[in-house]
């Protein structure tokens, strides 16, 4: 406690000379004004930038005021007087004397100036002290509420956000404890927000999910605002990117369940929106407001309609299939066209393998199969009427194949048996109708094995109707005149003769292939009902049997000669000197030059005719041809050719049976035309 200082001296009535006494402890009154002026000051200097001016400026004063009224009081035990006091003493003094106070009243009032004092001691230092205790209890509640934030926010250990405690002045703890609050509670508030924002995706999620409305499940979480922490956050995020994804994987589920069932409802006919709508009305609606139902029971239903479509567009393509089999049976019966069949090219796709079946808008609809059902329906009448029509048409086509072939379809399909068995109602139309077919393939792939062997024949045919064109080209007398034509006809005389050596080897050719053939499909290659092999082996001998022929008619021609010579000769008379026997003189030049051209006449090549050689016989001795049975040169061999072939027709006396030889072998049924 402060106190005057008890050595001052007294103050006597008599004199000017006025003296305090001091009243109690001048150590404890000097100490405690000493005190006082330094939580003053220290409260001034420390106070915050934010504090209130007049605050500052008051404890400034109080600070002041407590200083210079020291002066008077002995510190520390001394009767030194503060300088700011003195002359307030001095004139105190000076009144009291002048009044002529007593001493009891001087002791009195300088006791009630000394209680004032400490009066205003005290109130200053309560003051102070009541300032302190709520510096440190807003210090405390700031720190409590820094401690709670940065438990919240998960930055406990962070030093960042941990007041200063080594700071003397309560006022800049205070304010760094403020600084800090308004930062944490910014983050509290932006951390806030993000548990705000994905705490609400994932409710919104979870409820679609769940199949309810959002914003039905409005109970508070159990620890919501409490736990800020990144950790938890993160908890946040990853459950809300799981709900995400599973969003979208049943987003595309039932995107593609959709999309199944708008096709099936295409391919089937059906209402795809009444469909949808029963299992829920907003899986077609295009409204933003309305998210795209994605819950269990949705997907479940769509499963169930997708089953059920599948299962009905499965029914409905058997039973579409059972009337497109027959409708495409009887279009290729009754060559329907083109045209006719354009109209169900779509519901003829449901033929189709599985991997390879597109079906068109509409094409398993009740209506379209309807319609393919009575196009069957109307095509079963007409086939009965188009029957006969039919079957000739692909008799036809059979005969002009077999005929390419040089060889005789089957008997047993002839046009006036199968219409007959038609009208009898013995046979089937469509059992004819196939028979046929499959003679018409078997035939088509006997002329694709026989075309080699067809080219050869032709190639031959043609070599020898030449041979047999050169033939007559040689009996003709004016084949050595001037015209055009006469220089074409030798042109292709030349070619002739070169075509013709090629014979020999056209036929050896020819009937190699032909024993390959033979061997390769165990039958014998017919042509014109007779065997190819056997036709050539004749031509070869008839050719074998013409060299002879011609060799024999050669040396007949040089023994003709020689004897024309010989009697052309004139007979010369031996001299009776000599002998007695005559001599035949030497023919002239002209007859010599009439000789050697009759030999070279008569020696022609094998390709000239035989009124050739009989030009040459008569020239020579006025002999006939026919005092020699000799034949045709080299047309001998050109008309065998087709002779031969012509012939074949009698080398079998039974009918050909071209399915017949395909099975077993057997030989063919009539007769072709003649190829000369």
């Amino acid at each position: 406690m402060l106190s005057l200082h008890p050595t001052h001296p007294p103050i006597h009535p008599s004199t000017n000379d006025v003296s305090l006494p001091l009243a109690g402890d001048a150590k404890t009154l000097t100490q405690l004004s000493i005190e006082l002026a330094s939580w003053c000051i220290c409260i001034v200097v420390s106070s915050s930038p934010t504090a209130s001016t007049s605050a500052t400026t008051a404890m400034g004063e109080v600070a002041a005021e407590l200083l210079y009224s020291m002066a008077p009081l002995a510190l520390s035990g001394g009767g030194a007087e503060v300088g700011s006091c003195a002359p307030l003493l001095a004139e105190l003094r000076q009144l009291w004397g002048e009044i002529g106070k007593s001493r009891e009243e001087r002791e009195r009032m300088v006791q009630e100036l000394e209680a004032e004092c400490t009066r205003v001691y005290r109130r200053k230092v309560d003051e102070a002290t009541g300032e302190r205790a709520l510096l440190h209890q807003s210090l405390a509640a700031s720190e409590a509420e820094i401690a709670a934030l940065t438990a919240a926010l998960g930055a406990e250990n962070s030093t960042h956000f941990k007041v200063n405690k080594w700071t003397v002045s309560l006022n800049e703890r205070v304010s760094s404890a403020t600084g800090l609050l308004e930062e944490l509670r910014s983050m509290r508030a932006e951390r806030s927000k993000q548990f705000t924002d994905i705490r609400s995706e994932i409710e919104k999620i979870s409820a679609e999910i769940a199949g309810r409305s959002h914003g039905q499940d409005t109970s508070p979480r159990a620890g919501d605002g409490h736990d800020l922490t990144i950790r938890r956050l993160n908890e946040y995020k990853a459950r809300l990117s799981t709900l995400q994804k599973e969003k979208s994987d049943r987003l595309h589920k039932v995107l593609e369940h959709v999309t199944e069932v708008h096709s099936l409802c295409d391919v089937l006919g059906e209402d795809f929106i009444a469909i949808v709508n029963e299992v829920h009305p907003g899986l077609h609606e295009a409204d933003p407001g309305k998210p795209t139902s994605i819950s269990d029971t949705t997907l479940t239903r769509l499963s169930q309609v997708v089953a059920m479509l599948t299962a009905e567009k499965a029914k409905r393509a058997a039973m579409l299939r059972e009337a497109v089999v027959p409708l495409v049976e009887l279009w290729d019966l009754m060559d329907s066209p083109v045209e006719e069949r354009r109209g169900f090219q779509k519901a003829a796709a449901v033929l189709r393998p599985a991997k390879e079946e597109v079906l068109s808008s509409g094409v398993l609809s009740m209506a379209s199969i309807k319609k393919t059902e009575e196009e069957v329906e109307r095509l079963t009448r007409l086939k009965a009427g188009r029957m006969k029509e039919l079957v000739l048409k692909r008799r036809l086509e059979l005969e002009n194949i077999c005929r390419s072939m040089h060889v005789e379809p089957d008997a047993s399909t002839v046009p006036e048996k199968s219409i007959a068995l038609i009208d009898s109602g013995l046979v089937n139309p469509s059992e004819l109708m196939a028979s046929i077919d499959d003679q018409i393939a078997k035939a088509k792939e006997e002329h694709q094995s026989r075309k080699d062997i067809m080219e050869k024949i032709n190639k031959w045919l043609l070599a020898c109707e030449e041979e047999k064109w050169l033939d007559d080209h040689n009996v003709d007398e004016n084949r050595f005149s001037t015209g055009r034509t006469a220089r074409l006809n030798l042109k292709r005389a030349e070619k002739a003769r070169v075509i013709i050596m090629k014979i020999p080897a056209i036929v050896d050719n020819l009937m190699s292939r032909t024993l390959a053939w033979e061997s390769e499909r165990k039958k014998p290659f017919l042509y014109d009902g007779a065997r190819l092999v056997a036709v050539l082996e004749e031509h070869k001998q008839a050719r074998l049997r013409q060299e002879e022929e011609r060799r024999r008619l050669r040396e007949q021609k040089k023994l003709r000669t020689l004897f024309s010579e010989k009697e052309a000769m004139p007979r010369l008379k031996r001299p009776s000197g000599s002998g007695g026997f005559s001599r035949t003189p030497e023919p002239s030049s002209m007859n010599r030059k009439r000789v050697d051209a009759g030999r070279l006449t008569c020696s022609a090549p094998s390709m000239r005719s035989g009124s050739s050689g009989s030009s040459c016989g008569g020239g020579g001795g006025g002999r006939s041809s026919g005092e020699l049975d000799r034949p045709r040169s080299s047309a001998a061999g050109a008309g065998r050719c087709g002779e031969l072939l012509h012939g074949a027709r009698r080398l079998s006396a039974s009918s050909f049976n071209y399915v017949g030889v395909a099975k077993a072998g057997g030989s063919m049924s009539s007769s072709l035309a003649s190829l000369s």
